[in-house]
């Protein structure tokens, strides 16, 4: 399951795999319930569930998407799994290679959106040319870091698209260490010629609430990220 409560007018920023919210007894029976809730009406190959959290617990079904989702990454770095490749596989008619046991947790990913907007201009769109991009490096044992690139120097990101450039998806062995090694993933990461999300991500990385998993939907538009609308220019 990914957490992907961090969020901007509903379009996600930042996803994380496990939850925070989730104690393993719930995850487990949430996975169970997904599992006979596709099986029941005979769906075959990748889907996403999606569900809403109540402040005491409940979960509320809202949605499947029949495909993978732009943070499939992070389930991708914790099970070790190729969500792709299996993807692919199933609709060319080849059985899935895995069995749930098969499938192990190991770690915690946190995937960012690198958008092509100025967050402290209310996420104005940025569209343009760039001019450099330095890939994101981890030097922390154990920390690993995935940069799912969108751009490269010289090109121009348009302004008729979605404004998604590029994912920065870091792992390491607890959620307090990829944490850090997120920090300095996105701390060596430059897109220059255009503004990007960045540097909300590395303020919300600071933020005593994302550091101890307590936030919600409301949470960026809540604890002051985000410049309030009647401030902005």
């Amino acid at each position: 399951e990914r957490e992907c409560s961090i969020q901007r007018n509903h379009q996600k920023l930042v996803e994380e795999s496990p939850s925070p919210a989730l104690a393993p007894g719930a995850r487990a029976e949430l996975g169970e319930r997904a599992a006979r809730a596709t099986a029941s009406f005979g769906y075959v190959n990748a889907g996403t569930l999606e569900f809403l959290r109540a402040g005491d617990g409940s979960l509320y079904f809202m949605e499947m998407n029949t495909r993978l989702q732009v943070e499939h990454p992070v389930t991708e770095m914790v099970t070790g799994f190729d969500l792709v490749k299996a993807q692919l596989a199933i609709a060319a008619g080849e059985p899935l290679s895995v069995r749930q046991s098969d499938i192990v947790f190991r770690g915690h990913a946190i995937e960012f959106r690198i958008n092509a907007e100025d967050p402290d201009q209310g996420f104005r769109p940025d569209p343009g040319l760039v001019t450099a991009v330095t890939a994101p490096i981890v030097s922390r044992p154990g920390a690993s870091v995935r940069w799912d690139a969108g751009v490269a120097a010289g090109w121009r990101v348009p302004s008729h698209y979605d404004s998604l450039i590029g994912k920065v998806i870091v792992h390491a062995a607890t959620r307090d260490e990829a944490i850090a090694a997120s920090k300095e993933a996105l701390g060596s990461f430059r897109v220059e010629g255009i503004k990007t999300t960045v540097p909300l991500h590395l303020r919300l990385l600071d933020d005593a609430a994302f550091a101890c998993g307590d936030y919600d939907v409301a949470h960026l538009a809540r604890s002051g990220l985000v410049a309030p609308a009647s401030t902005r220019t």
